[in-house]
């Protein structure tokens, strides 16, 4: 935010996946109820339960009954990925804009006002991607996300600073007709090569990322990176084989009625 004040949009879709996140949906929900007025004149917040087996489905439901008609909740019956998660967000999302940030409380939600300050620019980009100004992770998973930004760049032409940032705007609109594979975590990054193979404009801003104090990452986890490789290449190799069949393999990002 340039002059300290966040660009108040008119309708946002604001949600998160959550997988055991006990400690940290109350408090991010408290946030965003807060913070979300100055960016937006109307919002909703979604949570989506990613199959958590502590106590993330009971609060995600308590709270939706203590912030009626503004917080939902979309459970996941078993942890079906990262990807899923953000899927089913945006397949509950209502409003034009949609925006979400994870779960962990590594983002600030009013931070969110930077992506809507940058989407009401001259040039009206399609989608706004976050990207993290100075890392709070350990360094493993700095290592990965530097290897898995390389991948991207050569072999897919990828040119996102931050692939994997857990804070990004969408127009809604820009969402059609885009199909996405995976339900892991290369799911941003597939989300991201469709969009710009479909000739959306995709921006970045830089935003500040914090250090998990609550809760346990599961990002770097062997099967997660397992998966997010099997993924990376069955993409690659499916537009490889054909290019335009590639790009509509998946299911599609809105639902269609």
């Amino acid at each position: 935010m340039t002059g300290g004040t966040p660009t108040r949009v008119a309708r946002l879709s604001y949600f998160f996946p959550a997988h055991n996140e006990e400690a940290n949906i109350e408090g991010l929900v408290a946030e965003a109820v807060d913070s979300l007025p100055a960016i937006a004149e109307t919002f909703e917040i979604i949570a989506v339960n990613d199959g958590s087996r502590d106590r993330t489905q009971v609060l995600a439901d308590e709270l939706t009954a203590a912030h009626p008609g503004v917080v939902r909740a979309v459970h996941h019956p078993t942890n079906l990925g990262y990807g899923a998660a953000l899927r089913s967000g945006f397949a509950a999302a209502r409003y034009e804009l949609v925006a979400f940030t994870d779960g962990d409380r590594q983002f600030r939600v009013e931070d969110l006002g930077r992506l809507t300050e940058r989407l009401g620019a001259a040039d009206h980009p399609d989608v706004v991607v976050g990207y993290r100004i100075r890392r709070a992770d350990p360094l493993v998973r700095t290592l990965y996300a530097r290897a898995y930004r390389l991948a991207n760049r050569i072999f897919f032409g990828l040119t996102v600073t931050d692939v994997d940032c857990a804070c990004k705007l969408f127009r809604r609109e820009a969402l059609d007709d885009i199909h996405v594979e995976s339900d892991g975590a290369f799911f941003s990054a597939e989300l991201l090569i469709k969009l710009r193979a479909a000739g959306r404009s995709v921006v970045e801003v830089g935003v500040p990322h914090y250090p998990r104090t609550a809760g346990s990452p599961t990002g770097a986890k062997p099967q997660v990176i397992g998966r997010a490789v099997r993924d990376f290449w069955r993409t690659r190799f499916a537009m490889w084989a054909n290019r335009s069949r590639g790009l509509g393999r998946g299911r599609p990002i809105i639902p269609e009625d």
